[in-house]
C-alpha cells in the first residue's frame, strides 16, 4: 500500500472520529437541557394550600365533632373535666401562621375572580373552616387587672374545654348573678363557648360565687364545658374576700339549696342598697376581648338564639359563595329580634316563628318600648321570605336613612369598635355609640336569613320609671355634649350618621 493511501486512510479516520464526538457532545447536551429525567419544577414558594374537606365542628353534650382535613390531623379531646388549667380539655391540633393562611385565601381569591370574571355565577374555590378563619389564640390563664375605675378577674372561672380560635363563635355577654336562670336555656341552643362577664360588687361577690358554683356542680354539663366566667367589681366595693381561682374550681356546691337567684330580695343586694348603676358596656367589652374565638357574638343573656347557630354561620363563612362576603367595607352580620308571650318558649326555626308572628303571640323586639331602635331593613321581606336550608346574607343594611338610631346585635370580630363604659344600663342609649362609629366607618350590616334572636318569654310593655328618665337625660347630655366630639375626632363624619 503507498504511503499516499496510508495517509488519506488516517485523515479519515480522525475526522470520523471528530464528528461521533461532536454529535455525542450535542445529544448530551441536548438531553441535559430538557430532558424530562433531569429537569426539575420551579418552586412557588407562594401557592396556596391544598384543598381539605373539613366538617364545621359541632360542639354537643361537650363532645367535639369534625371530619378531619387532608394536613390537619383529627382534632383531639383529652382529659376533660371541671378542674384548673392542669387538667383542661386540650386540643392537639397542627395550625399554619395566619400570614400564610390569609396569603394562600388571597392567592385563591385572586385566581377564582380571574377564571370567573364576566363568566356568570361566581363559584368560589373550596377551602378548610381553619383557612376561612385567619386568626391568633388567646390565652384563658386566669388573671387580675385593672380596668379604669374597676378591677377585673379574667378568666376567674374557665370552661373546662379548649376550642381553637378559628373552631367556632363565642356568645359574649354580661350580668348579675340574678339573671344566671337564663344561661341553661341560652346554651342549649347555642351549644358553643360562652364568655359572661359577672358584676360583683361587695357582697354581690360571694352570692355570685356561689351561682357559679351552683351552675358547675348541679346544672347541665354543658355549663362546665363550655362557659368561661369573669368577675368585676368597681374598686370603691371591693369585696371582703376574693378566694383563689383553684378554689373555685374545685370546690363542689350542695344542691340541695337549690339556686342563689331563687328568692333573692332585689333590694336587699349591695348593687342596689348601695344605688350603684349597672355598668353594662364595661361588662360587654370584658367578656367580648376576652373571647377564644375569632369571630363573637356580643349580646344579652335574655336574648336566645335560634338552634345551630355557630355551626351554620361558620359553614357559610368556609363556603364564601356568596357576593356580599366579599364586598370589601367592614362588616358585621345581623341577625333579627323578637319577643314572645309569657305562654310560648321561643320557636326552634323561623317558619314556627312566622306563624307565631302571624298568630300575635310574637311581635318585633321591644315594639312597644322603642321600635326604632331594632327596626331591621326590609323585615316585612324578611318575614315573608321562606325558611332555606344553610344561612345566608338575606339584605346588606347600612344604619343611615329611617335606620339612624337602629341598635342591631351582631356576630363580629374584636377589631369592632368597642362600648363606651361610661354609658350604663340605667341611662339607656347604651350601644348608639358604638353605632355611630359603625356608620362613619362605614360598616355594611349584612342581615342573615334563617337565623334569629327571641327574648325570653314575656312581651315588654312601657313603664314610667322617673329616676330613669332622669338618669337618661343625663346620658344624652353626655353623650351630646362629650362622647360624640370626641368620636368626631377619632372617627370623623359622614353624612347620614347620627348617634
Amino acid at each position: 500500500m503507498s504511503m499516499f493511501s496510508i495517509l488519506r486512510r488516517n485523515w479519515a479516520l480522525r475526522v470520523s472520529v471528530v464528528l461521533n464526538i461532536c454529535v455525542l457532545l450535542y445529544v448530551c447536551a441536548h438531553f441535559g437541557s430538557s430532558g424530562p429525567w433531569i429537569e426539575e419544577p420551579p418552586t412557588n414558594w407562594a401557592a396556596p394550600l391544598q384543598s381539605e374537606t373539613f366538617s364545621v365542628v359541632e360542639l354537643v353534650n361537650g363532645t367535639q365533632k369534625g371530619a378531619t382535613s387532608s394536613s390537619v390531623p383529627a382534632t383531639k379531646l383529652a382529659n376533660a373535666s371541671k378542674g384548673g388549667n392542669a387538667t383542661r380539655a386540650k386540643l392537639v391540633t397542627t395550625k399554619p401562621t395566619p400570614d400564610a393562611t390569609k396569603s394562600a385565601i388571597i392567592d385563591r381569591v385572586e385566581k377564582n375572580n380571574q377564571t370567573t370574571k364576566n363568566s356568570g355565577p361566581v363559584v368560589r374555590p373550596t377551602m378548610s373552616l381553619q383557612e376561612a378563619v385567619p386568626c391568633n389564640e388567646k390565652s384563658t390563664e386566669p388573671r387580675r387587672a385593672q380596668r379604669g375605675d374597676y378591677w377585673v378577674l379574667y378568666n376567674y372561672v374557665p370552661m373546662s374545654m379548649a376550642v381553637r380560635c378559628w373552631e367556632s363563635v363565642t356568645y359574649t355577654t354580661h350580668a348579675d348573678y340574678t339573671f344566671l336562670d337564663n344561661l341553661e336555656p341560652l346554651l342549649e341552643r347555642w351549644r358553643a363557648p360562652i364568655s359572661i362577664a359577672m358584676h360583683a360588687p361587695g357582697t354581690d361577690f360571694a352570692a355570685t360565687v356561689d351561682a357559679i358554683k351552683y351552675l358547675r356542680n348541679c346544672a347541665n354539663p354543658l355549663v362546665s364545658q363550655l362557659v368561661t366566667f369573669h368577675v368585676f367589681f368597681s374598686s370603691k366595693h371591693v369585696p371582703k374576700a376574693v378566694p383563689p381561682a383553684e378554689k373555685v374550681w374545685a370546690d363542689t356546691y350542695n344542691c340541695s339549696l337549690g339556686a342563689p337567684w331563687v328568692n333573692v330580695t332585689l333590694s336587699k343586694m349591695y348593687k342596689n342598697e348601695k344605688k350603684l348603676l349597672y355598668p353594662v358596656n364595661v361588662g360587654r367589652n370584658i367578656a367580648r376581648e376576652s373571647a377564644p374565638t375569632h369571630y363573637v357574638f356580643a349580646s344579652d343573656i335574655e336574648l336566645y338564639p335560634s338552634p345551630n347557630l355557630p355551626a351554620k354561620f361558620l359553614e357559610m363563612i368556609r363556603k364564601r359563595d356568596q357576593p356580599a362576603l366579599y364586598k370589601p367595607n367592614p362588616k358585621v352580620f345581623v341577625l333579627s329580634i323578637f319577643e314572645v308571650d309569657e305562654k310560648n318558649q321561643p320557636p326552634s326555626n323561623k317558619t314556627r316563628l312566622v306563624q307565631m308572628l302571624k298568630a300575635g303571640t310574637a311581635i318585633p323586639f321591644h315594639k312597644k318600648l322603642c321600635s326604632g331602635c331594632h327596626n331591621v331593613p326590609r323585615s316585612k321581606e324578611w318575614q315573608e321570605a321562606p325558611e332555606t336550608e344553610g344561612l345566608h346574607v338575606f339584605h346588606v343594611g347600612k344604619r343611615t336613612g329611617s335606620f339612624v338610631h337602629w341598635e342591631p346585635i351582631f356576630i363580629g370580630t374584636n377589631n369592632d369598635p368597642l362600648y363606651d363604659e361610661r354609658l350604663s344600663w340605667e341611662g339607656k342609649s347604651d350601644k348608639m355609640t358604638q353605632g355611630y362609629a359603625l356608620c362613619v366607618l362605614d360598616y355594611d350590616f349584612l342581615i342573615l336569613d334563617n337565623s334569629f334572636l327571641v327574648h325570653r318569654p314575656g312581651i315588654k310593655i312601657f313603664k314610667k320609671d322617673p329616676h330613669r328618665e332622669m338618669l337618661t337625660a343625663k346620658t344624652n347630655a353626655l353623650i351630646k355634649k362629650i362622647i360624640v366630639p370626641e368620636l368626631k375626632i377619632l372617627y370623623g363624619t359622614r353624612k347620614g350618621c347620627a348617634v
